[in-house]
């Protein structure tokens, strides 16, 4: 059986937008839809009373809150097997396990106001950087219905790793599912150390690094580009801090592909401060990928 694709709903609009835009995806990939309502409130009013009181009040609005999910995705993609279910847990470690057996986990972002805007829900952050499988953040404006491919672009930001990642694999994936163009971008700096005041040696340190990063990322994407030779893939680097790059290239981009490595233990995933950073201020989607053992060496 396909493993589905997550949603999380709580009833807000950015998580009805995260509904429309799994629609989309679980369409283009023809897969089952669950949307997923996780709330305590059995431990603070549900626990203590007997049958014979009935529901309480939260198990009403839960039920009402993925019913109403479940419509709208039903409108949206008629032809997605869409289930729903309430579960009686926090949302982070609930959409962590549910996490386990899903494709895809989608999730709107949390913004109240003002500044705030820009910062993302806690249950985003915390979901993205502890589940199991690529996490989808709706980043950016989605005023009505998103636009699921307003560019034709899918953006993957490329790491250090010297081989195809997870994220360069999911990136690639993406990209033949929406017929998009894929732009791999590997950003790189010159450190300050190695400048030099002298007119004839100043800038030989910036191509070595400029030509490092060249090959980190021809290297990144080479098997990937062979398996999937339908993509067109645009190749560039770009100086400056990699956080900086690609929020400014997110601006044109339908999706923004990052990895993340797991750190072991119980710390979950590093995020590290180019994936976070994405998260909080991308202008367009975010996909978090774990590294999979097979891409952890």
């Amino acid at each position: 059986m396909d493993k589905p694709l997550v949603v999380g709903v709580d009833g807000s609009e950015p998580s009805l937008q995260a509904v429309d835009w799994a629609a989309d995806e679980a369409a283009l990939r023809g897969a089952p839809l669950r949307l997923v309502y996780a709330s305590l409130w059995e431990h603070y009013e549900g626990a203590a009373l007997s049958p014979d009181l009935g529901r309480t009040s939260e198990q009403i609005l839960a039920d009402r809150i993925v019913e109403a999910a479940g419509r709208r995705a039903r409108r949206r993609r008629p032809d997605v097997k869409t289930d729903t279910e309430v579960l009686s847990d926090a949302p982070v470690p609930a959409l962590v396990r549910a996490a386990r057996t899903a494709a895809l986990l989608v999730l709107g972002s949390r913004g109240r106001g003002g500044i705030a805007e820009l910062l993302l829900g806690s249950v985003s952050l915390g979901v993205a950087a502890h589940a199991d499988c690529p996490v989808i953040v709706l980043r950016g404006r989605h005023e009505g219905t998103p636009d699921f491919a307003a560019h034709g672009r899918v953006l993957l930001g490329v790491g250090d790793g010297r081989r195809g990642s997870a994220a360069v694999s999911f990136a690639f994936q993406e990209a033949k599912r929406r017929g998009a163009v894929l732009e791999a971008v590997r950003a790189w700096r010159c450190p300050a150390r190695q400048s030099t005041d002298h007119p004839l040696l100043a800038g030989e340190p910036a191509r070595l690094h400029e030509q490092q990063a060249v090959e980190t990322l021809e290297a990144a994407v080479e098997e990937a580009a062979a398996q999937y030779p339908a993509v067109e893939v645009r190749r560039r680097t770009a100086e400056g801090a990699a956080r900086r790059v690609l929020l400014g290239a997110s601006a044109s981009a339908d999706l923004l592909v990052v990895g993340a490595r797991r750190r072991g233990g119980h710390f979950g995933l590093q995020l590290g401060r180019v994936a976070h950073t994405a998260l909080h201020h991308s202008a367009c989607p975010v996909a978090v990928v774990p590294a999979t053992e097979e891409h952890r060496a």
